[in-house]
């Protein structure tokens, strides 16, 4: 049976990066004899096989030919007769199309180890604009890239942007589109994925509410980078350098200015109220995408509540109280900390501010941590009933927040 190594196991191992996982291509082969093999069949599309020892997926060598619009809309050939350079061809990036034999040589038809010491992202052939996905792709493998100097090829950009303008993207589905953008929010630098899409007019489509947030300008003296897809770009990095990996607390970075692009021109570049009118474009996007309920009801809280976050000095106690209570701090408690983690990356996530203190962070956890301390059962120990309690508690907090605050030179009432 010939076997090879081929996708991101190679690629990974040429770059030096952490292995994930392995998957093979068999050329030669059967379904049958792979199944006689002792092979689990696993593909519902084309041919899939988990090996009977190690578990990973074994696939036959395959051409695909387009058959219809969108990302699945292909017909699968997997003869025996298909070559292992047939296989790659129809892979989507040159650097994905490398494939390592058991003796560790490479087979490398379209210059993928090329493309990855260049740092080039670039296209396989003109079998990529059959497949609308890998405009997604391109820029998802950009937010984890980016950091290593890696660029998209010219030709592959001009690739995408004539698959934009052909209306390719329309075909995708929300759960494609969420997934390929949650994986960008908890990859290294998810400015690069937002930034390659809008640089090839695939963000209007997929993203129009983020898309619209660029051109809009800032007060510079609040916001040096002026233009608020800029500034966007900024606070998704910080997010991910806040919180590695939190594809939740990136969302809420992503979005938490939307009200910006509804600004009416005359106002410009004030955004008074923004982050009230933010919510409904931020409501309708989550709907579209079907976004998760954990991403859209922080993304909710920070896009609604980041300034009086960002302004905590000035707030007084009871209303302090009331901002936590508004977020469901009670219940769910972490979401403070998650709310606090987004304030941080959009302040820190402006021209010059990447390595400014963020004091208002601590003082609402703080504030968040004494409120939670006081116990109902506590006060109904002391006798009290019914709605008392409530009250009592809400006096409780409101009181304990303010001992906390002590420190912060903030109002006492």
């Amino acid at each position: 049976m010939k076997t090879y190594l081929v996708g991101g196991a190679v690629r990974d191992r040429l770059l030096g990066q952490p292995a994930g996982d392995r998957d093979w291509v068999v050329v030669g082969e059967t379904q049958a004899a792979m199944e006689a093999a002792g092979f689990r069949a696993i593909g519902r599309d084309f041919p899939v096989f988990l090996h009977p020892r190690t578990g990973e997926e074994y696939a036959l060598a395959r051409t695909e030919r387009k058959a219809g619009r969108g990302h699945r809309g292909f017909v699968v050939d997997a003869d025996p007769s298909v070559t292992l350079e047939q296989d790659l061809e129809r892979r989507d990036f040159t650097i994905n199309a490398i494939a390592q034999a058991p003796d560790g040589s490479l087979v490398d038809p379209y210059g993928g180890a090329r493309d990855l010491d260049a740092r080039v992202l670039r296209h396989v052939g003109p079998a990529f604009a059959e497949d609308p996905l890998r405009v997604l792709r391109a820029a998802r493998f950009m937010a984890r890239f980016a950091p290593l100097g890696f660029t998209v090829a010219d030709e592959t950009m001009a690739l995408m942007r004539a698959m934009v303008e052909a209306g390719e993207l329309a075909t995708l589905t929300p759960e494609r589109v969420w997934q390929e953008l949650r994986r960008a929010l908890g990859s290294a630098r998810p400015s690069a994925f937002v930034r390659t899409l809008h640089d090839c007019g695939a963000l209007a489509v997929v993203l129009p509410e983020v898309d619209a947030l660029y051109g809009v300008p800032q007060r510079a003296e609040y916001h040096p980078e002026v233009d608020t897809g800029t500034h966007i770009e900024l606070v998704v990095d910080m997010a991910a350098r806040l919180a590695p990996g939190d594809d939740v607390i990136g969302f809420a970075a992503l979005t938490h200015d939307l009200g910006k692009a509804l600004t009416p021109a005359h106002r410009l570049p004030r955004h008074v109220g923004h982050e009230h009118a933010g919510v409904r474009p931020l409501e309708a996007l989550s709907a579209r995408l079907k976004v998760p309920a954990a991403h859209r009801e922080l993304a909710i809280v920070a896009c609604r509540e980041h300034l009086n976050v960002h302004r905590i000095a000035e707030l007084r106690d009871a209303t302090l109280f009331e901002l936590i209570a508004r977020c469901d701090g009670f219940r769910r408690p972490e979401r403070i900390g998650q709310l606090a983690l987004v304030c941080e990356a959009d302040k820190r996530g402006r021209l010059g501010s990447a390595d400014s203190d963020y004091p208002q962070g601590a003082q609402l956890r703080r504030a968040h941590a004494a409120a939670c301390a006081v116990n109902a059962r506590d006060l109904a120990a002391e006798g009290l009933a019914g709605p008392a309690i409530g009250e009592a508690l809400r006096r409780a907090r409101i009181a304990a927040i303010a001992a906390a605050r002590g420190g912060d030179d903030t109002p006492a009432t």
